[in-house]
């Protein structure tokens, strides 16, 4: 495994959107791990590919709920309630903002073995698939804050 180099805002790779998996390969599978390296590094809860320079459709997550998720070409099919909260991205370093989202997504992925399979998240799981699809289609969380975004380190001092 190997740390990857996470893009900042501002890189134009994080605003074209990224085309599906057909197969998965080594390098695939290889950049899986590295990805699931990097977003653990950097103490995030997700990680696209295209932050790392990929123009592919994966995404991997842990929101510290006991699992590891992998989701590959995912698709969003439902949405249900909504929650305001916090949000930061790794490609946006020391700043988070305000963010309104579905508290509830039912979205449909494929793992790595490209087995299709149907997850219903809710609360920060619900959050961080919604962040981490954007980022699929070039899309930055910072387009959907409400107000200002914060400097990190002014919230830890509150």
């Amino acid at each position: 495994m190997a740390l990857r180099k996470v893009r900042t805002i501002g890189d134009e790779i994080l605003y074209k959107k990224c085309k599906p998996v057909k197969e998965m390969t080594p390098r695939l599978s290889q950049l899986v791990d590295d990805m699931f390296e990097t977003m653990y590094e950097n103490c995030g809860v997700g990680l696209a590919a295209p932050q790392v320079g990929i123009l592919k459709q994966i995404v991997v997550i842990d929101v510290e709920d006991g699992d590891q998720y992998l989701l590959i070409n995912p698709e969003i099919l439902e949405e249900d309630g909504s929650q305001t909260g916090q949000e930061g991205c790794l490609s946006v370093p020391g700043k988070s903002g305000q963010v309104t989202r579905p508290n509830w997504v039912k979205v449909k992925a494929l793992d790595e073995n490209m087995e299709e399979y149907i997850l219903e998240a809710e609360g920060m799981l619900a959050r961080a698939i919604c962040h981490e699809c954007d980022h699929l289609k070039g899309e930055l969380y910072v387009s959907r804050v409400e107000g200002e975004l914060q400097d990190v380190s002014d919230l830890e001092e509150d």
